[in-house]
């Protein structure tokens, strides 16, 4: 998709990693379309290139550098046909690695931070007198800084909280992403009837933790997630409403109760619990336990009992034993997942468990991952093989992999395939689940499966 008016003039914007990195890249898609930069998927053909990087799995800045190792020769290619190149590095590792990229790249030009994004423009500027990075905690709003959000489709994500508070010992979040901050409800606001207005009907509120929101209320005092979420209930237009990612430490009643009595808020919750061991949480620096975790999801079952459950789970995490891991093999197994993700441990330079010495074998790691990955797999088929036969309402978000099909996703966020005109593209239209592929299901538009009964 292209924006700008200057075609003369374009930008490719490459994003790794979590959906607040897709969310910032967008932002910085917007930022440059407004300084006149059209967007390009074909990178040799752009002026400014953006790497957005993400800090959180194993050997992120190793990619990054091979990455650019591959501009650089792109970026002197261009140079020999007079066409000038800015190559940035966004986000995560940049905040992580700082200067460090200057030094070890020198095809780059400017190292931005999650943070200080919204400087990218006259960041673009100073790099052409000297290389540039700033990797600040800036007092500003950024989100004030901004241009208007320019819609991408039925579906968006909306940041509300950013940074992280809770220090896990193997994550990287807190120093790259900072404390937690949580954006005004009148801000929120206005960006969600700015994204409705555009076509958007679907908004997942997105944040680090984003049910630690906690900011500023229409009548002054601190609102929470449920309370935020409550007041964009009223926007004309707007279907539905996600959040993610959670911390089980911060699903307060008022959000489990809004599962079950805010219309918009999806049957779907996506909520971390790494491990299934108490002793392994508590190593990790989790501050909950396991049966916390499980009373935490009985009391969201018993508000919303379709609910669609998803988590996070780290596999040998230093000293975990085959007993504590097989103490998530059986919370696994008593709560059931409709999907996951799942990894091996990596140490992150500068977190406390990277100084750990009890580290579990590779290949120890790499049997727990494939026995889990099993189990969550066979949970996922199951879960998306209940639907056959039901009616669900789908959201109509894009044209379909063949002609005359559409697709869209279910409150449990599984994708649909089935026929139906284009011009149904941002409604909701009942769905009879027919047949279960491999990863996502197809149906017939409840009318149609009726006639042909």
């Amino acid at each position: 998709m292209t924006y700008g008016q200057d075609p003369l003039k374009k930008a490719f914007v490459k994003s790794y990693g979590c959906q607040m990195n897709a969310y910032d890249a967008g932002r910085m898609a917007d930022l440059l379309a407004a300084e006149g930069y059209a967007a390009t998927d074909a990178v040799e053909e752009a002026d400014v290139v953006v790497l957005n990087t993400c800090h959180i799995r194993e050997k992120a800045a190793d990619k990054v550098f091979s990455e650019v190792g591959r501009l650089r020769v792109l970026k002197a290619e261009r140079a020999e046909r007079g066409q000038d190149t800015r190559i940035v590095v966004a986000g995560c590792v940049a905040q992580a690695e700082g200067r460090e990229i200057l030094a070890r790249t020198p095809a780059v030009d400017v190292v931005v931070g999650p943070q200080s994004y919204h400087r990218l423009p006259e960041l673009l500027a100073e790099s052409h007198r000297r290389r540039v990075v700033d990797t600040e905690f800036p007092i500003e709003d950024k989100f004030s800084r901004l241009p208007a959000r320019r819609t991408r489709g039925v579906t968006g994500f909306l940041t509300i909280q950013e940074g992280c508070d809770k220090f896990c010992a193997f994550c990287v979040v807190p120093y790259t992403r900072g404390a937690e901050v949580s954006r005004s409800v009148a801000a929120i606001r206005s960006e969600a009837e700015a994204l409705v207005a555009g076509g958007v009907r679907e908004i997942t509120l997105i944040g680090q933790n984003v049910n630690a929101y906690h900011g500023e209320g229409t009548n002054g005092a601190t609102a929470t997630l449920a309370e935020l979420m409550r007041a964009l209930t009223d926007l004309p237009g707007l279907l539905r409403l996600r959040y993610m990612t959670s911390h089980p430490n911060d699903m307060g009643g008022d959000l489990i109760a809004a599962h079950g009595d805010n219309p918009l808020v999806m049957p779907y919750l996506h909520l971390p619990v790494q491990s299934g061991s108490t002793r392994v949480l508590q190593a990790m620096n989790r501050k909950h336990t396991a049966d916390d975790y499980r009373r935490i999801i009985a009391r969201v079952r018993d508000v919303r009992p379709d609910i669609a459950l998803s988590s996070d789970f780290i596999v040998g995490f230093p000293g975990e034993t085959d007993a504590e891991f097989e103490e998530t093999m059986r919370l696994v197994s008593d709560l059931t997942f409709a999907s996951a993700f799942s990894f091996k441990y990596s140490p992150r330079p500068g977190t406390p468990a990277a100084e750990r010495t009890d580290a579990v074998p590779e290949s120890v790691m790499s049997e727990r991952l494939s026995r889990l990955q099993t189990l969550l797999d066979a949970q996922r088929h199951a879960f998306n093989a209940a639907t056959v036969g039901s009616i669900v309402e789908v959201l109509v978000e894009k044209a379909g992999r063949h002609p005359g099909q559409v697709a869209g996703k279910t409150p449990h966020l599984l994708m649909v395939q089935f026929e139906a005109p284009v011009s149904t593209i941002g409604t909701l239209q009942r769905v009879r689940i027919v047949r279960c592929g491999s990863n996502s299901l197809f149906g017939a538009l409840e009318t149609d499966a009726a006639a042909a009964a």
